[in-house]
């Protein structure tokens, strides 16, 4: 089905997020009918998310836009127990203390994205420590647990490629996907939630959900996943030269996230504009095709930095840019990375390390080809000498090291 009614689902068909919807039909004529809830959970495995998360986090705020009620999911109690979809090993069991904060970071971004309050369909956040660690086990036994059949649980393509990888898979991880299914029940009963959205990874877990509330309430409820991404040279979604994009500052400075988006491939442009922008699709159809393609990704890390980190952040950080990129001149807004006077040589810190250390290279051998080819500058000026040094007094004078025109970074030493 591609012809939709609502305005939530014509945005998630348009723009990209669409993967499998359950009874699609039945569910576009309940969201063109009225206001309804829907939600996704999200773990708090550490104290923030990373732009892997950030397709969900623009359903759910599409969702808020076209006149309905998001419900972000935190998992108080699943965290304790972690999903096992697709992983190769148990996640590690965090205490109460780690998963609070955890939380608090995560609440955070939301912040930036949704509205939760002064609206009709204000978001909600829900906890669901708040159901599940005062549950009697023998009476969730009784109530839930015998609605589920192992024999379909162990068909679910997340446990059965961890099984016949011969890798464990704990009692504990294999309750978790009943726990999710009740997550579902519980915001289904306290608060109508009539949609379970999420990566294709989940979708076994949701349809879980959906027969149970089935079941215990004979009510349809519906599921909607996002495809996972990779972009387009195969990587994966949200990992950079530093290792994960992080969507807190206190994790990844605003300016290296800026860049992140600033560096994408040419081919992912357009698609990136419509999933994680609010610019009409022609608009990012246009941007996407045009000859300035450039201009186009300086667009998309303007649009994407000022939803995650602020407007006047973003008008900052392209300012920065442009001052170190066009006039050539450094910038208060770049970011500062700090060597370890140990790392220093008596001769001095060799550039290559430096590259590394900066996070502009992942590796020696990737800078020494850089430097070769004549795309290392040193404070504006090209140096192509792999054994070139930068001596502590370098620094602490003013050093400003870029790869390429789109990768740079201010260095200082940290005694």
């Amino acid at each position: 089905m591609t012809e939709f009614r609502s305005e939530f689902m014509q945005i998630m068909h348009t723009r990209g997020y669409l993967d499998d919807c359950s009874n699609a039909a039945d569910l576009d004529r309940l969201l063109a009918t009225g206001a309804r809830t829907a939600y996704i959970g999200f773990d708090a495995t550490a104290d923030s998310l990373h732009v892997g998360s950030l397709i969900q986090i623009m359903m759910l705020k599409w969702l808020q836009e076209s006149g309905h009620r998001p419900i972000v999911l935190m998992g108080g109690g699943t965290t304790r127990i972690g999903d096992p979809s697709f992983r190769a090993d148990e996640r590690p069991i965090l205490d109460d203390r780690q998963i609070t904060e955890n939380i608090d970071g995560i609440r955070s971004i939301f912040a930036r994205y949704l509205q939760f309050d002064g609206i009709p369909h204000a978001a909600i956040m829900a906890n669901n420590d708040d159901w599940l660690r005062s549950l009697n086990y023998i009476g969730f036994l009784r109530e839930i647990g015998r609605h589920f059949s192992v024999n379909r649980m162990l068909s679910f393509e997340s446990v059965r490629s961890r099984l016949e990888r011969e890798q464990s898979l704990s009692f504990l991880e294999f309750n978790y996907m009943i726990l999710q299914a009740y997550d579902y029940l519980e915001l289904h009963r306290r608060h109508a939630c009539i949609l379970q959205m999420g990566g294709s990874d989940q979708w076994g877990n949701i349809l879980n959900g959906i027969d149970l509330v089935r079941r215990l309430t004979g009510e349809q409820v519906f599921a909607l996943t996002s495809p996972l991404l990779t972009t387009a040279d195969g990587r994966k979604m949200g990992k950079s030269a530093q290792g994960a994009v992080w969507l807190n500052a206190n994790r990844l400075s605003p300016f290296d996230f800026w860049q992140y988006w600033r560096n994408v491939h040419d081919d992912d442009v357009a698609r990136f504009l419509k999933l994680f922008t609010m610019l009409p699709v022609d608009e990012c159809e246009r941007l996407g095709r045009s000859g300035e393609i450039n201009a186009a990704k300086i667009i998309l890390a303007n649009e994407i930095t000022a939803l995650a980190h602020g407007p006047k952040t973003a008008t900052e950080i392209a300012k920065a840019a442009h001052d170190i990129f066009v006039q050539g001149t450094g910038s208060d807004a770049v970011p500062v990375c700090a060597i370890p006077a140990g790392a220093f040589l008596p001769e001095g810190l060799p550039l290559p390390r430096a590259l590394v250390l900066a996070g502009l290279t992942p590796s020696g051998k990737e800078a020494r080809r850089r430097l070769q080819e004549g795309g290392v500058r040193v404070n504006d000026h090209v140096v192509m000498d792999a054994s070139h040094m930068l001596s502590c007094a370098d620094i602490r004078a003013g050093c400003t090291l870029a790869v390429g025109k789109k990768r740079f970074a201010r260095l200082a030493v940290d005694d």
